[in-house]
């Protein structure tokens, strides 16, 4: 699943996942309550075999809108059940039928009106039901990992999601550095890439290191569940104390105009990880993004797991927004998607 390495030490299973998309469903957690007032239709829905552009596609065309017209607060995946809101601009109010939108790809769960698009970001996170097949392993040894996984949290690591399908994203923003012209939208596409292939790095050198969760000298923290950071701070028992019951998180760059904030031992690392990314950091600088900080670890919220046999799994928790439950499989071992090569 992923040559990065692991937080945890060994593999533990080999198994596939997404046999079927009953086998991944993803929820999302709403971030506010509809207002009930304005002229945005806000429709809960539950999507297969689908990804969010394309519902977002055929909501627009339902309303006989524009695609900027429809908001959504993150992106899903094709291959699983998700359910998610978007936001669809009537400036009349007056909803087409909504019984024309429902087939065996997209049903309507609920609709609300409010007052504003719904923004990218505006959830509290993801909820997960996953079941892994052909489980391999100790099954002691996998309890043992997921119940590290839920005291200690996980490597932050961005998914492959974020580098294309054939993991291409970041020499595609070598060429657009380099002066390849690109479709706007495709632009942020390649920005985000080249920014998460350098913090991957970072993140891997930190665990490497040993310290990915529980900081160095010249650390940048990150408040858990916030995106608010202080620091650079001494390494002192007091902060080592709150990284360990997961208060704060340790971070890494996401790069960009300005000089990196942390100092020390922290500095030196990210320095050395980062320094055969000399054209990525250039051209993410000339295309005007600032540095910013993500914290290296996640926690893990309400992480349960059973076993209906003896080689299926089956794992229910909770992430944050902008964390990746592939990150959890890879933590486990070797985790194929059923249907693609390993």
């Amino acid at each position: 699943m992923s040559t990065l390495p692991g937080g945890f030490g060994a593999p533990v299973l080999s198994a596939l996942y997404r046999a079927a998309p009953e086998d991944f469903v993803v929820e999302e957690i709403p971030g506010f309550e509809p207002t009930g007032q304005g002229e945005h239709l806000l429709l809960t829905v539950e999507k297969r075999g689908a990804n969010t552009a394309h519902i977002a596609k055929r909501l627009a065309r339902w309303a006989g809108i524009p695609e900027m017209g429809v908001g959504y607060a993150g992106l899903k995946d094709r291959h699983a059940v998700t359910r998610q809101r978007f936001s669809v601009h009537l400036p009349k109010r007056v909803a087409p039928d909504l019984a024309a939108l429902q087939d065996d790809e997209l049903k309507v769960l609920d609709s609300a009106w409010h007052n504003r698009k719904l923004p990218r970001g505006a959830l509290k996170g993801n909820r997960f039901a996953l079941v892994l097949r052909e489980v391999a392993g100790d099954a002691g040894a996998i309890d043992q990992r997921l119940a590290a996984i839920a005291a200690g949290g996980l490597p932050n690591y961005f998914g492959v999601q974020r580098f294309g399908r054939e993991g291409d994203n970041v020499d595609a923003a070598r060429r657009m550095f380099a002066g390849q012209r690109v479709h706007r939208d495709q632009r942020s596409i390649y920005l985000s890439a080249a920014r998460s292939e350098m913090f991957n790095a970072v993140l891997a050198a930190r665990i490497a290191a040993g310290d990915w969760a529980s900081g160095r000298e010249g650390e940048v923290w990150m408040l858990d569940g916030t995106q608010s950071v202080f620091g650079p701070e001494p390494a002192t028992e007091e902060l080592a104390a709150r990284a360990a019951r997961m208060d704060i998180h340790p971070t890494g760059p996401l790069w960009g105009i300005g000089e990196l904030r942390c100092t020390g031992a922290t500095r030196e690392l990210e320095l050395a990880a980062l320094e055969p990314f000399a054209d990525l950091r250039a051209g993410l600088e000339a295309a005007g993004l600032k540095q910013e900080r993500r914290a290296l670890r996640v926690r893990v919220q309400d992480l349960a797991w059973q076993w209906p046999a003896p080689d299926v799994l089956a794992l229910a928790f909770t992430l944050p927004p902008g964390a990746y439950a592939t990150g959890l499989l890879a933590e486990l071992g070797e985790v194929r998607e059923a249907g693609r090569a390993g």
